[in-house]
């Protein structure tokens, strides 16, 4: 068998239900190329490595969970990149879908990972902690929208699927999870200037208690801070409205 690493943030998913739910939300959306972040154990891999006609991958860091997996599903020879997800380069050379039971501890930095890689991945469904699922998902005006929910949330839409309990992980874990979904926007969010659109949003809520006007004062001219918008905290303006100012940054 294998044992488990805390090193790592190891919680294996363990409910056979809650993995169908996952496949089942993958299978809503059609695509020919699939990345599994994280298998561990195996237990959404044994479910993936059985749907037909997908180019399918998986990238595991630890060395002793590849090993299992190589011996248990003798299919994925030559299908596991053995890195760190966030080492990694694109693994297909075309749009392709991630899912995954991600490692809590970097929860954060693969779904920036994954903005990087935003012109090719078509979709993700993964399970995260539920308070990081919600940041994710939350809408302007909620106490947890923040940076993370306008960067992801200007190039997809997100769905908070549903929760899952900590019973249905080995060991289970001290919080909640939830899985989500996302998908490119509908409505593209015209961007005038990405490096600027993110430094804009790290900046506003670098001072979130503050209004706009102050926490942001050194990126406007004070003829622009004098716009009404600008008696808003972060937390107040949509996704939107922070792709507008954009234009009249200095």
């Amino acid at each position: 068998m294998y044992t488990l690493k805390k090193s790592l943030g190891q919680h294996f998913l363990k409910d056979e239900n809650i993995c169908r739910k996952i496949v089942a939300a993958l299978q809503e959306h059609p695509y020919d190329c699939l990345l599994e972040v994280g298998p561990g154990g195996g237990a959404l891999t044994k479910y993936l490595v059985q749907l037909p006609g997908i180019d399918f991958k998986a990238v595991e860091l630890d060395e002793e969970k590849v090993n299992y997996l190589l011996q248990t599903y003798p299919v994925l020879q030559d299908k596991i990149i053995h890195q760190s997800f966030l080492d990694i380069d694109q693994p297909f050379n075309q749009p392709f879908t991630i899912v995954g039971n991600f490692p809590y501890n970097i929860s954060t930095q693969i779904l920036f990972k994954i903005l990087e890689w935003r012109t090719e991945v078509e979709c993700m469904v993964g399970m995260f902690q539920k308070e990081v699922a919600q940041r994710v998902a939350a809408p302007e005006g909620n106490k947890v929208y923040g940076v993370l929910s306008v960067l992801v949330q200007a190039f997809y839409d997100v769905d908070y699927l549903f929760d899952v309990n900590e019973q249905c992980f080995n060991p289970p874990p001290k919080v909640k999870s939830g899985v989500i979904r996302l998908l490119p926007r509908k409505v593209p969010l015209e961007i005038a200037d990405e490096k600027k659109f993110f430094l804009l949003v790290k900046t506003a809520f670098n001072q979130r208690r503050k209004t706009l006007r102050n926490a942001v004062k050194g990126l406007f001219d004070a003829a622009i801070l004098g716009d009404e918008l600008f008696n808003k905290r972060a937390e107040q303006l949509s996704v939107e409205q922070f792709a507008a100012l954009i234009c009249k940054m200095r």
